[in-house]
């Protein structure tokens, strides 16, 4: 769906600069953008290089083990029915972790796992022919794992700092304080409603259950 937009917009642009008699304007737009473009990716690059390098080390420090065993707690509250040694609060853990630190791009891989896990536990519920986990359908976890990953707190928001450094921001570091106030609240509000779905879901569940 994202394609057709940008290519609308883009048809749509040129068209307008065709009927306008403005063509030389939108070739140089073209041209800018496309620099710009260019120059924005190098940043990234280096920035999400620097990054995945500081996680790594982490990991083998064991210091997202240990945080990751810190978020135990909190992931045994937000999905209860997942068991404690399953693989999936590891790939949860991990991706919580790598979003908090704000390397988004580095907690992807962990989410997809996460998400996989969480698919095999629901494939383990369908086969106990229990009418409120149909296989192909998200279940309570993963919808509240995406939830969560959407809304995830960040303590250093790496990508908004170097969009800022990229365009000339003379304090890139200053979103640091609003970005962890928003997150907070944006987490907060995710994790309350996600339990609030889930309660009802297990009601549902018990309701068709005690027919």
């Amino acid at each position: 769906m994202l394609n057709y937009l940008w290519a609308a917009m883009i048809l749509i642009g040129v068209v307008t600069g065709m009927c306008t008699g403005r063509m030389a304007e939108v070739s140089e737009g073209f041209v800018e953008a496309s620099k710009e473009a260019v120059d924005l990716c190098l940043t990234m690059l280096g920035i999400m290089a620097v990054w995945t390098g500081v996680l790594k080390i982490a990991r083998k420090a064991g210091l997202l083990e240990k945080m990751a065993h810190w978020l135990r707690p909190v992931i045994h509250w937000l999905f209860p029915e997942i068991e404690p040694d399953h693989p999936a609060g590891a790939y949860i853990s991990t991706n919580f972790v790598a979003n908090i630190l704000g390397l988004g791009w580095a907690a992807t891989p962990a989410g997809l796992e996460a998400m996989k896990a969480l698919g095999s536990v629901e494939e383990e519920k369908a086969k106990q022919h229990r009418p409120h986990f149909e296989k192909g359908t998200a279940s309570s976890e993963m919808c509240t794992f995406l939830v969560m990953n959407i809304s995830s707190l960040q303590l250093i928001p790496v990508s908004i700092i170097a969009y800022r450094s990229q365009y000339g921001s003379s304090n890139p570091t200053l979103i640091t304080g609003p970005a962890i106030a928003a997150t907070m609240v944006s987490t907060a509000a995710g994790a309350v409603f996600c339990l609030i779905m889930s309660a009802r879901d297990r009601r549902r569940l018990r309701r068709r259950m005690g027919r």
